[in-house]
């Protein structure tokens, strides 16, 4: 039963109607980054799926998971579509740290085998909504207990070194809220970089917004990061101002010469940016500023935009998966041609692919004969 990168995108875009209550499986709801998802197993990717916000309850697409087989049945309408399976809840989870903090509130499981933590749960442009991003929850899983406001190195080194043991994690993902200081969060990615490859072997991306200085891109790299990651979100002027008016403060001209140096340090694709789509740029807009990045050697990670609770966007309609077929139309073989295939990457979200189809299209720009399977 193949589910085709189109569906895969459209379950992406429209998400999921879980049935029959939360019987199975990881999920995300709220907190940084791509979130109020459940992870879902296909036949060789793991897929993000929102679930959890109100848009969802308009979706063609619902799931009725069985919890004595494991198995999630995925239908639209009423025709059964797929069948995935869900990651189990990490074994990591049931650990305090040395100081008593649970581990889940230092680092989560993302995906099935990617560890992901916020080191600074909080960020200055947050609590003022003429600066702050209006679809980010940031804060949201801290005022809730879930989390805490800072990972100290040995903490996030103690979890690293458990989730690899136990759990089979195969890479490690580090953001940061931004703090006032002109390195943008890149400092205490640094020390948290160094701790955690002191512990354990393990790949690692870190994420922040581009520092005023390219000194702290050395810095990272000099501390063991395999790849980073600096998140535009939005592509055009237009609708940074509009939508994330503080992050907005740091150009887009300031990003690309970021991103040249950063190539110089980790290599073509090891380089990536987040772009979210539906937040207003259009379609060529996206396509234009991708080709632009994979002809500098930096992955434009095309995600669609996921409404959240408690955020000014809460209300906001999900993208068009029409949209994000186009784009990925373009963009999947251009990776391809590139040499920048998400497989090949050490580390991060690109290499992870579970919070966007993109994936699915290289696979099927590099077999163009043969139907993509995922399920």
């Amino acid at each position: 039963m193949p589910l085709s990168q189109q569906q895969l995108t459209r379950l992406q875009s429209q998400g999921l109607r879980w049935l029959d209550g939360d019987a199975l499986g990881l999920a995300r709801q709220g907190g940084a980054g791509p979130t109020d998802h459940k992870a879902l197993n296909f036949e060789d990717q793991t897929a993000m799926i929102p679930v959890f916000n109100q848009q969802v309850n308009h979706s063609p697409f619902s799931a009725r998971p069985d919890p004595r087989t494991q198995e999630v049945k995925i239908y639209e309408g009423a025709e059964l579509i797929a069948r995935a399976g869900a990651p189990d809840r990490p074994r990591f989870y049931d650990l305090h740290s040395a100081d008593g903090t649970p581990y889940s509130h230092i680092a989560t499981l993302h995906s099935k085998d990617v560890l992901a933590t916020t080191v600074l749960q909080q960020c200055v442009r947050y609590r003022n909504r003429d600066t702050s991003c209006q679809f980010c929850a940031i804060e949201e899983s801290l005022a809730n207990g879930k989390t805490i406001a800072h990972k100290s190195p040995a903490q996030l080194a103690e979890v690293a070194l458990a989730a690899v043991r136990l759990d089979g994690v195969k890479q490690m993902i580090m953001t940061t809220g931004t703090p006032k200081t002109s390195d943008r969060g890149a400092a205490v990615l640094v020390e948290s970089i160094r701790a955690v490859k002191a512990a354990v072997n393990i790949p690692i991306q870190a994420q922040c917004e581009p520092p005023a200085d390219d000194i702290w891109l050395d810095r990272l790299k000099a501390a063991g990061a395999d790849a980073l990651g600096m998140h535009m979100e939005a592509v055009s002027d237009r609708v940074r101002k509009a939508i994330m008016p503080g992050k907005a403060s740091v150009p887009l001209s300031r990003y690309l010469s970021a991103f040249a140096h950063a190539v110089t340090l980790f290599g073509p694709g090891n380089v990536s940016t987040y772009i979210l789509a539906g937040l207003g740029d259009t379609e060529i807009e996206i396509i234009n500023m991708g080709l632009r990045l994979i002809d500098m050697g930096v992955y434009p990670f095309v995600v669609p935009f996921v409404p959240v609770a408690g955020t000014p966007l809460a209300n906001h309609p999900m993208p068009d998966p029409a949209m994000l077929d186009g784009i990925f139309q373009v963009l999947g073989p251009a990776l391809v041609n590139s040499g920048m295939q998400s497989d090949q990457l050490k580390a991060g979200c690109a290499k992870c692919g579970a919070c966007s189809s993109m994936k699915s299209y290289e696979k099927a720009a590099t077999t163009p004969s043969a139907e993509v399977s995922y399920a």
